[in-house]
């Protein structure tokens, strides 16, 4: 076990109340972009909150809570949009909201997703909390809460709560708590297709402490057999053995992990008739794929053919160093293996997607722990100097998030 691992985690209530501050900072800075939401588009003579249940891909959560899988569009180019590119999780529980109420499914949407989003406040806190310590976990979620596509958490999108259950997950493996790890990793991969991610996290953090324990058991043991060689040994010693339910427990985490991808996916695949592939034949037909970056990367590049969308195509060669140089920090500041492992893989699927480059701001939203090193830059301020910086970004952050989603927004 790690150390991590070996620290006593607080109990229920007492990890609300030490998350308290967190929380109760991330509601204000999610009320004040809402409120600039709302007012912004009263303006603009629009309904901010269509803007959140009703537009882009909460339009599709909601056909498949109505519908089921099955409905497509069919372009004139010959693309076709099915709506079994969407995982099932947003969709069940807008189904099951409006089951037990007077909510519609889009309503259902949003109430998850500001549920979610809170759910995902506290789950970043305990993962920073667990590795850097209070005040580090209350900056983490500030600045996860300030992030300039921060209104996306309070869309009835799949954002909130893929990075919820993600968040809770790495706690999980954090703590040693392996079959929880497994079952939410399990959800996550029913909420995004990035829920691999996850999975990834599960499975090396369970491999890397077999190996770690088989060395310290083999360790132990030659240590044991060289005072006994020297006649200091005693009878009925012996290396120290982890409990075989733990290590069961830990088995059943990794096999738990996949079901919810790997399900959705093999099912697609039989409902499409293509067999396990069948689930990228459906996104080859949103022009959806992984080219390594290469679509991307001439994106850019043809920003850099006129003046003003050459400033445009240096803030995104910026954006993306940016993020390499976070994670770079991380490594080096030896963050535990499953948020390296999680963070890289949530951030190549991201950066190395062939389409929909609008959205890749928050596509990179679940990679809440490229935040750490900067949330504990933060932490070492002083506290009067860090409010003061987090205000100020919640504002203009704010005022972005109003400006972009009546703009264009999200795809």
């Amino acid at each position: 076990m790690t150390d991590l691992q070996t620290r006593a985690a607080p109990s229920r209530a007492g990890a609300l109340r030490r998350a308290a501050p967190a929380l109760l900072g991330y509601a204000a800075v999610r009320a004040l972009g809402l409120l600039v939401l709302f007012v912004w588009s009263a303006a603009r003579d629009k309904s901010a909150y269509t803007l959140l249940t009703a537009r882009w891909d909460a339009l599709w959560y909601v056909r498949v809570a109505e519908l089921g899988y099955g409905y497509e569009v069919r372009l004139p180019n010959g693309d076709v949009h099915s709506n079994l590119a969407f995982f099932p999780l947003l969709p069940w529980l807008e189904r099951l909201v409006a089951a037990v109420s007077p909510l519609s499914y889009a309503d259902g949407g949003f109430l998850v997703a500001l549920s979610a989003s809170l759910a995902a406040a506290w789950g970043i806190f305990a993962v920073a909390d667990r590795v850097y310590g209070r005040r580090a976990g209350v900056c983490a979620v500030l600045l996860w809460a300030v992030l300039p596509v921060g209104i996306v958490q309070s869309m009835a999108y799949s954002e909130s709560l893929f990075t919820a259950l993600a968040a809770w997950s790495l706690y999980a493996v954090l703590t040693g708590r392996w079959v929880t790890a497994g079952a939410l990793a399990s959800l996550a991969g029913l909420t995004r297709p990035v829920g691999v991610a996850v999975v990834a996290a599960v499975w090396v953090a369970a491999i890397a402490s077999f190996l770690a324990e088989r060395r310290a058991a083999a360790k132990e043991g030659d240590s044991l057999t060289s005072a006994a060689d020297e006649g200091r040994g005693s009878e009925g010693d012996g290396p120290t053995v982890p409990a075989a339910a733990s290590r069961t427990r830990r088995v059943l985490g990794m096999l738990l992990a996949p079901l919810g991808t790997a399900g959705f996916v093999l099912w697609v695949g039989h409902r499409t008739g293509r067999g396990p592939l069948g689930y990228l034949d459906v996104q080859a037909g949103w022009r959806n794929g992984f080219d390594g970056g290469y679509a991307f990367a001439r994106f850019v590049a043809e920003k850099f053919t006129s003046f003003p969308s050459a400033l445009a195509g240096a803030g995104l060669i910026v954006g993306v160093v940016s993020v390499v140089w976070l994670y770079g920090v991380g490594v080096r500041q030896r963050q535990p293996l499953p948020l390296l492992v999680y963070t890289g893989i949530v951030t190549a699927l991201a950066l190395c997607a062939s389409s929909y480059f609008g959205s890749k701001p928050r596509l990179l939203m679940p990679a809440f722990p490229l935040l750490l090193p900067l949330a504990l830059a933060l932490a070492r301020q002083r506290m009067r100097r860090s409010a003061w910086v987090l205000g100020a970004v919640a504002v203009i952050c704010s005022a972005y998030g109003a400006f972009w989603l009546n703009g264009s927004g999200p795809p």
